[in-house]
């Protein structure tokens, strides 16, 4: 494989494998979030109307940031009847094959994320709820994540191909 290609998939994995390990940490604060949401209205009868939503958007940003080191780390579900059973590299060559598919769902997810992130910062989008918070901040982050992805599954064909000619990237 070229250096550039070497380069690529070293950095993609560096950024993927960072952004991933903030994110994770998301669950304990979208598990605050719904913990002080049910002591203020258990305990104090105050309740909020911008908690169950936050959380949301929490868990949202949770799992877009979270795809490509999911993606890196094999930790995606699989249907995985044969696939186990097969050798590394027959696995690779099946990975090539599918990776089209993800590659193009990818590519159109992040094309309707970018145009609904534009129309949210462009009209100043606010949700239609009693809470009423704006949009664009969890667009970004979402299209962030799902272009993060998008480079990890361009870095994971490369790691597949190499193991495909019998070569090994990383």
């Amino acid at each position: 494989m070229p250096n550039i290609i070497k380069n690529y998939v070293k950095w993609v994995d560096k950024i993927n494998r960072f952004v991933g390990r903030i994110a994770m940490y998301m669950v304990l604060l979208m598990m605050g979030i719904l913990l002080y949401a049910t002591l203020s209205r258990g305990f104090f009868d105050l309740p909020v109307i911008w908690a169950v939503e936050l959380a949301q958007f929490t868990m949202a940003a949770y799992y877009l940031l979270g795809g490509g080191y999911s993606l890196q780390n094999n930790a995606h579900v699989r249907m995985d009847v044969f696939y186990e059973r097969f050798s590394r590299r027959t696995k690779a060559k099946i990975d090539l094959g599918t990776s089209f598919f993800l590659l193009f769902y990818m590519v159109v997810l992040l094309y309707g994320g970018y145009g609904s992130t534009e129309y949210a910062l462009e009209y100043d989008q606010h949700n239609y709820s009693s809470w009423g918070p704006p949009m664009a901040p969890i667009k970004i982050i979402m299209t962030t994540g799902i272009f993060l992805m998008l480079l990890q599954v361009i870095a994971t064909f490369f790691k597949d191909l190499a193991i495909a000619t019998g070569e090994d990237i990383t």
